[in-house]
């Protein structure tokens, strides 16, 4: 298995520009990544995430500390195109978080976040709630953002739960992200059981919500390991 390259687009040289050129576009990339977060956290889809009954688009992405480089895999098939060579479900290892690797383990609490946008606490809340909840699968993938300061944030917070990053943010639109942090509760085999939640909730809140999506997995039949 093969992971996919992210693309290269060579800057084009032209001999002779005008004195300040490259700043205006340097000025112009910076405009643009202002405007390109802008959306991600202005809801640009009119979504708000994945609702009740829906199945889980698959997805593959590295994990934040790991070497591995790439753009997230979405492919649904063989040679998908812009989604990818590979099915994304069949793309596991190591150093990949995959989400229908872990929905095939239990029930999922998955985390969207953007690094730097201030929602990132959510993920040591899930953290506390962690130990509580055997069986269920927490998982959290930054869209975009730094992996150093990804793997910062991962160890600070003592992380035990696979943390990936979404280099390109794919996933915004494929999940139809439209705060930061958006959480989706799932049950096993990737149906989605409930409303996500927009924004970070008291944790007596976010730990009800999980205690919700257990009894009903266990109501369809999931049992808790032990």
């Amino acid at each position: 298995m093969s992971w996919p390259e992210p693309p290269s687009w060579p800057s084009p040289v032209r001999p002779h520009a005008p004195r300040y050129g490259r700043w205006v576009g340097v000025l112009a990339l910076v405009i643009l990544g202002l405007i390109t977060l802008n959306t991600l956290l202005t809801k640009p889809n009119g979504g708000a995430g994945i609702g009740p009954g829906a199945r889980l688009a698959p997805f593959a992405v590295p994990l934040v500390g790991s070497d591995l480089l790439g753009a997230a895999d979405v492919a649904t098939h063989p040679n998908d195109g812009s989604a990818g060579k590979h099915p994304a479900c069949a793309v596991r290892g190591p150093r990949i978080l995959n989400i229908c690797q872990l929905y095939e383990r239990g029930p999922v609490v998955l985390v969207l976040f953007v690094d730097g946008g201030g929602c990132e606490q959510v993920l040591g809340d899930l953290q506390t709630l962690a130990p509580s909840f055997p069986g269920v699968q927490f998982a959290a993938v930054s869209i975009k953002g730094d992996r150093g300061q990804l793997r910062t944030l991962v160890r600070s917070r003592g992380l035990g739960y696979p943390v990936g990053i979404d280099e390109e943010g794919t996933l915004a639109a494929l999940y139809k992200l439209s705060t930061c942090p958006q959480v989706s509760f799932v049950y096993p085999g990737g149906v989605v059981q409930s409303k996500p939640l927009l924004d970070r909730p008291p944790l007596a809140t976010l730990r009800a919500r999980v205690s919700e999506l257990v009894a009903a997995a266990r109501a369809r039949g999931w049992r808790p390991p032990g």
